[in-house]
């Protein structure tokens, strides 16, 4: 490796270091002819598949835009950087694992509300919401329903999404 200060061609790796997530190596470098010290980190590169959009344009897949898919609905929530970077990480090896040189961007999305539906329902119905283009509040409404159907114990695990009861005077659900 070049030294990134004076150019010399070749450093010597002092201390190798994996990281948490064992998904990346720490190495700390030394440049023999300037003695400065610097960090590199490797990663396996893996080719993940294309992604077809909507409209039939091909493109290649952009972990930046999968990351914007969570980190928008889940703007203001109670959700750790921990567990977004994982959720990334849960729809990326899903992605590798499908065998697919390119997929609908349709599934991306598919998989993206999978892993917030664990993380966060409030973000998962404002994924959806755009994801599944909805017009009304009656589809905010079924949504709501039916992701309180498919998670016994929902309202247990986080606030109710819709009043069961509503007060007189404030309107209906």
């Amino acid at each position: 490796m070049h030294c990134p200060f004076c150019q010399h061609d070749d450093t010597r790796v002092i201390d190798s270091r994996v990281s948490e997530d064992g998904t990346t190596i720490r190495r700390r470098r030394e440049c023999p002819s300037c003695t400065e010290r610097f960090n590199t980190f490797e990663t396996a590169e893996l080719k993940l598949p294309g992604i077809i959009k909507s409209d039939g344009r091909r493109e290649a897949f952009d972990e930046k835009k999968l990351r914007t898919s969570f980190d928008r609905p889940l703007q203001k929530r109670p959700v750790s950087a921990e567990q977004v970077d994982q959720a990334v990480r849960n729809v990326m090896h899903a992605l590798r694992l499908s065998g697919e040189r390119e997929l609908p961007s349709m599934r991306v999305g598919e998989f993206v509300m999978n892993e917030l539906k664990s993380l966060d329902h409030v973000a998962y119905v404002r994924f959806a919401s755009v994801y599944r283009s909805f017009e009304d509040v009656q589809e905010f409404r079924e949504e709501i329903e039916k992701l309180e159907r498919d998670l016994p114990g929902l309202d247990k695990a986080q606030l109710s999404l819709l009043e069961a009861n509503v007060t007189k005077g404030k309107g209906k659900p």
